[in-house]
């Protein structure tokens, strides 16, 4: 990890990083998130019984809409063509709900701000499509899990199990 912060130029103040220069590589990155409820909440969601529709489809698509836009919501992040997005979910049968973002591109920076706001996107429209029967839900332990590709190699979150890590 190097010490020197690449978003700001000579004066000291805020700018888009140039990678003119960098390879075309291929990149991924994986993110996770949860979101907990009330063991009820997590029922309808399985059973079809929230009013405003299926709440996984739902969501699945806003967190592939969500990556797509991240150079439009994040200020210094780069418009990057992504070839690949693929959001899956896992439950406890009780009360939480995992989601997990893949995303790909072939470009000259990384897709992990695209796989985490994919992830946060996810889970707030579960929220949303939820809140009318359970406002107290709480979102929780978003993180990238995995990133490949670039000069700057392959991280793995420290913690993450070796059967939890997303295979590209």
């Amino acid at each position: 990890m190097t010490d020197q912060l690449t978003h700001f130029n000579d004066q000291n103040r805020a700018k888009m990083v140039d990678v003119t220069d960098k390879a075309v590589t291929h990149r991924v990155a994986t993110a996770t998130g949860q979101i907990t409820m009330q063991p009820a909440t997590l029922q309808r969601i399985h059973d079809g019984q929230i009013k405003k529709g299926d709440v996984l489809a739902v969501a699945q698509v806003a967190g592939i809409m969500a990556a797509k836009q991240t150079s439009s919501l994040i200020p210094m992040c780069h418009l990057i063509p992504l070839t690949g997005v693929d959001i899956h979910f896992t439950d406890n049968d009780q009360d939480t709900i995992t989601v997990d973002a893949l995303v790909k591109t072939k470009h000259v920076t990384g897709v992990e701000i695209e796989a985490l706001l994919a992830v946060q996107v996810t889970l707030l429209t579960i929220y949303d499509m939820c809140k009318a029967i359970d406002r107290g839900m709480l979102i929780n332990n978003i993180h990238l899990v995995e990133k490949d590709g670039g000069k700057s190699g392959h991280f793995v979150y420290p913690s993450t199990p070796e059967i939890l890590r997303k295979k590209s």
